[in-house]
């Protein structure tokens, strides 16, 4: 019964999955994915400031990176719930906000589920 009523409802973030809008724009792969995987949070961060360093030519001085990787994190665990999760309001209920709450930070954040204009 549970599993006919799952399959009839399905909310506004039911399709949106990062990894299948990256695939769709074409910048990544399953062999990114299966090396992506084999990495750590930690590493996969430092290895982005890295490349970001050295596009730079080594001088990231005066930004903002300590105070700015909060924003950075909050941005990613969002994305991660509306892509894991069936609706907004179950996303925001994962991460102990309201309705609200989630979309004023959606608001903030600039992130567009892909049903949205």
């Amino acid at each position: 019964m549970w599993q006919k009523k799952n399959n009839e409802y399905k909310g506004k973030s039911y399709y949106y999955s990062t990894i299948n809008k990256l695939r769709k724009e074409k910048r990544i792969d399953d062999k990114f994915e299966v090396t992506l995987s084999s990495l750590s949070l930690e590493e996969v961060i430092a290895v982005k400031l890295e490349l970001s360093s050295r596009y730079l030519n080594n001088r990231m001085y005066n930004f903002p990176i300590w105070k700015s990787i909060e924003a950075i994190c909050r941005e990613a665990v969002v994305k991660f719930a509306l892509s894991a999760c069936r609706s907004k309001l179950d996303a925001a209920s994962f991460l102990g906000l309201s309705l609200g709450e989630l979309n004023l930070n959606l608001k903030k954040m600039k992130i567009k589920l892909d049903n949205e204009k």
